[in-house]
């Protein structure tokens, strides 16, 4: 398989998360039975730790179901901007606006697009929501290590989206964001994991703009 090929599917997934779906790993898998209950107050620390952060940026790697990995940088703006750039040699974006996420794939000259106000992955584009309506705590059994469950019961559709925070002093609301793992409505899953997170840095909105390849034919500069 060619590396754009790839990335399309990989970038597919990820973007597939947004109406699917976002250190450490789930160590044991699904939580066992006897596993140590955590803490309720900790699902509001993660609701504040993603209201604290109004700009951030990480890098990312990206995995899909069949193991093949992605690479990038994550800027996220706070409410609703995301974009996932997987470098100046690639084709492929993935964008959101604060209203939808886009995938837009340069080679092809398409575009697809996905709402996300009603979706699992508003707990992360949209904290201002408040993610406990669609969030339960899942036990690790790890003190340091906090995983909450996003999704929405009544549109499985969505599929489901599982944050990892680990404590941190130094990150908004005292946990960092480590990793999420996506599940879509097929039961595939897309992991990122983020890296080298910076916070509070300048990030101007035109960082979510992107220019439509249905308009034109030029590569993206």
């Amino acid at each position: 398989m060619t590396m754009l090929k790839h990335l399309r599917r990989i970038g597919m997934a990820l973007a597939a998360a947004g109406t699917i779906a976002l250190g450490v790993s789930l160590p044991h898998g699904e939580p066992a039975p006897h596993a140590l209950a955590q803490s309720s107050a900790d699902l509001d620390r993660a609701v504040a730790a993603l209201r604290g952060i109004s700009t951030m940026k990480a890098d990312f790697s990206q995995t899909d179901r069949q193991g093949r990995t992605a690479r990038g940088t994550m800027t996220l703006k706070s409410p609703g901007k995301i974009r996932f750039d997987y470098g100046r040699d690639s084709d492929l974006l993935v964008v959101s606006n604060g209203r939808s996420l886009y995938m837009v794939d340069y080679e092809v000259n398409q575009v697809e697009r996905w709402p996300i106000r009603n979706s699992p992955l508003g707990a992360l584009l949209d904290p201002q929501r408040d993610m406990k309506d669609y969030g339960t705590l899942v036990p690790t059994g790890n003190p340091d290590v906090v995983s909450v469950d996003v999704r929405d019961p009544s549109k499985p559709e969505f599929g489901r989206i599982n944050l990892i925070f680990v404590r941190n002093s130094n990150a908004p609301g005292g946990l960092q964001l480590t990793h999420w793992v996506a599940l879509d409505s097929q039961n595939h899953r897309t992991t990122v994991r983020l890296t080298n997170h910076r916070y509070g840095v300048s990030v101007p909105d035109s960082t979510f703009n992107f220019r439509d390849p249905r308009r034109s034919s030029r590569r993206p500069g």
